[in-house]
C-alpha cells in the first residue's frame, strides 16, 4: 500500500514537471547576435577622434599674485600695490583642448561630427585609428541640427561608411555606437533603439533616436550603426545626473542628417522650407473646442503677413492636418516636414476651419535667420492702481478693462493688438489654471473678436451652457496663443494639513 502511494507521488511529480521540459523550441526567447567582432572590425577604421584647440580668455586672481611683504612706508610699497592691482584685472590667454568623434562618409576625405564639438575652435584634428593626425577645415555647419561637416586631405586611401534608413529602425533593434569616450580612443559599444521621435528640447527640430548603448563624454559626433553596419543616427547627447552613462542616449537620425550633410557638401550652407505661421499644440480641450473628433495637427495662433502662409489663404485659428500629402501627427511634427522642403516648391496644405476640411496650395519660403538679441529690461515697474471700468468675468475668475493707452503704457501693449486687457485673475478660478495673468489681451474667445465685456460674458455664458471648452485666444508680449478653458474641469483645492 505505502509503495502504491509513493509511485503515484513520483507520478504526480512527473506529470507536474512535464510542461516545463515539454516546452517548444520556438516558444524560447530569440537570442542576441552571436557577436559583434567583425562589424566592429570592418567599420573601425572609418571612425575617427576629434581634437579642437581653442583660445581661451581669462583674469587673473589674487590666488595667482606672489606672496610678498614690504616694510610699511617703503618707496617700493604703493609701486608694488598698483602694479598687483593691474596684474589681477588683466586679461589672460591660454589654450583649452577638447575630444570628439566623427566618421568618414565620403572616401575623398569629408567628415561628419556635431557642430558643439568644434565650436569656438581654433584649430581642428583629425586622428586616424592609425594615430595619423591630419588638419581639418570646416566645410559647414547647421547650429539648429547640431552637425558640422570638416574635410581632411590624406596621403593614403581612407575607409568611409554610407548612411542607412533611420525610418525604418524598429524600437527593439539592436545598434553599435563607436567613438572616443573620455578619449581613450575608438570604443564600441552594443545596446537597441529604446525609443524613437524623442524631443528633448535642444532645438526646432528634435526628432533623437533614444538607445540604451553606453555613450559619453566624448562620443558626440560619433556613428551608431546597425546590423548592416550603415549610419542611422549620430550619436549627440545623454540624459545623466552624474555626467556618465546610465543607459539613456540621444543619437540624431540619419533620415534628418544625411539631407543637411548633403547641404553642407553642396552649398556649405543650409537652405530651410518656411511657412510664416506661429503654431502651439492642439490639446483635447482645444480640439473639442474647434469641434475636432481628436486631437492632430497643428494650431494656428498667427500668420506672418505676406508671408507663404498668408499668401495661401491660411487663418489664424485654421489647424494644420496635413501637409505635402503628409499627415501632420501633432505641433512637434510641422517646423520639420516644412524645414526638409525644398524652397520655391508648391505643396498640397489641408486645414481644418470652423468644422471643415480646407485644400489649399502654398509655395515654400525659404527661412531667414533671425535676429535673436532681446531688450533685456529687468527694471521693476511700479505698481499700479486698478484699472477703471473694469468688469468681472465670473465664470471665467477674472475682470477685464477695455484697451487704452493708459492701459497699453501700464502692460507695454502696443497699438496694433486690440481685444480686452486682463486687469485681475483669481487664483480659484478657471482662467488662472490656464495661465492667464494680468496683462494678458483677449482678442477673441470661440473666435469671435471681443470688444466688449459684455461681448465676452454673452460668449462664455453660451460656451457653458452647451458644455463645450471656451476657446480663447491670448496675446502676451506679441506672442499670440489659444486658450482652451473647460468648465467641467476644476482644479483641485488643497488638504489642510
Amino acid at each position: 500500500m505505502m509503495m502504491q502511494k509513493a509511485l503515484k507521488r513520483i507520478a504526480l511529480s512527473l506529470i507536474m514537471l512535464l510542461p516545463v521540459f515539454a516546452v517548444p523550441p520556438q516558444a524560447s526567447a530569440h537570442s542576441g547576435p552571436a557577436g559583434f567582432a567583425d562589424l566592429a572590425e570592418k567599420l573601425l577604421p572609418a571612425v575617427v577622434n576629434i581634437s579642437t584647440t581653442q583660445t581661451v580668455k581669462t583674469h587673473g586672481s589674487m590666488e595667482d599674485m606672489p606672496d610678498l611683504q614690504l616694510p610699511p612706508g617703503s618707496p617700493f610699497e604703493q609701486f608694488f600695490h598698483d602694479f598687483m592691482d593691474k596684474q589681477k584685472n588683466a586679461p589672460r590667454k591660454h589654450k583649452a583642448t577638447a575630444l570628439g568623434s566623427g566618421f568618414i562618409i565620403d572616401p575623398t576625405g569629408y567628415v561628419v561630427t556635431n557642430n558643439h564639438v568644434i565650436e569656438d575652435a581654433d584649430e581642428i584634428t583629425v586622428i586616424l585609428q592609425d594615430d595619423t593626425n591630419l588638419p581639418a577645415t570646416v566645410v559647414g555647419r547647421d547650429k539648429k541640427t547640431d552637425l558640422a561637416l570638416l574635410k581632411i586631405d590624406s596621403k593614403k586611401p581612407l575607409t568611409a561608411v554610407t548612411w542607412g534608413d533611420s525610418d525604418k529602425a524598429r524600437v527593439g533593434d539592436w545598434i553599435i555606437a563607436i567613438g572616443d569616450p573620455y578619449g581613450l580612443g575608438g570604443t564600441v559599444t552594443a545596446g537597441i533603439i529604446s525609443a524613437r521621435s524623442r524631443d528633448i528640447n535642444s532645438g526646432p527640430y528634435d526628432e533623437y533616436l533614444q538607445t540604451d548603448a553606453p555613450i559619453n563624454r566624448g562620443n558626440s559626433g560619433g556613428p551608431m550603426f546597425n546590423m548592416e553596419g550603415e549610419v542611422i543616427g549620430i550619436n549627440t547627447a545623454i540624459f545623466s545626473p552624474s555626467g556618465g552613462s546610465i543607459g539613456i542616449g540621444f543619437a540624431i537620425p540619419s533620415s534628418l542628417a544625411k539631407n543637411i550633410i548633403e547641404q553642407l557638401k553642396s552649398n556649405g550652407h543650409i537652405r530651410r522650407g518656411w511657412l510664416g505661421v506661429h503654431i502651439q499644440t492642439v490639446t483635447p480641450d482645444i480640439a473639442k473646442g474647434l469641434g475636432m473628433d481628436h486631437a492632430h495637427g497643428a494650431l494656428v495662433s498667427d500668420v506672418t503677413p505676406d508671408g507663404p502662409a498668408a499668401k495661401a489663404g491660411v487663418q489664424q485659428g485654421d489647424v494644420i492636418t496635413s501637409f505635402d500629402g503628409k499627415d501632420v501627427p501633432d505641433m512637434h511634427r510641422l517646423p520639420l516636414m516644412v524645414a526638409e522642403t525644398d524652397v520655391d516648391k508648391t505643396v498640397g496644405l489641408n486645414v481644418f476651419r470652423k468644422g471643415q476640411e480646407i485644400q489649399l496650395k502654398v509655395k515654400v519660403g525659404e527661412l531667414k535667420a533671425k535676429d535673436d538679441s532681446a531688450n533685456d529690461d529687468d527694471d521693476q515697474k511700479d505698481e499700479q492702481p486698478a484699472a477703471p471700468n473694469a468688469e468681472k468675468i465670473s465664470d471665467l475668475g477674472l475682470s477685464v478693462s477695455v484697451l487704452n493707452d493708459t492701459l497699453r503704457q501700464r502692460y507695454d501693449i502696443k497699438k496694433g493688438v486690440s481685444g480686452l486687457v486682463v486687469t485681475t485673475v483669481s487664483p480659484d478660478g478657471v482662467a488662472a489654471d490656464q495661465g492667464i495673468q494680468p496683462g494678458d489681451v483677449i482678442t477673441e474667445a470661440s473666435q469671435q473678436e471681443v470688444k466688449t465685456a459684455k461681448a465676452l460674458k454673452d460668449i462664455t455664458m453660451q460656451a457653458k451652457k452647451d458644455g463645450k471648452p471656451l476657446l480663447l485666444l491670448v496675446s502676451r508680449q506679441d506672442d499670440l496663443r489659444f486658450v482652451a478653458i473647460n468648465f467641467g474641469k476644476k482644479k483641485p483645492k488643497a488638504k489642510d494639513e
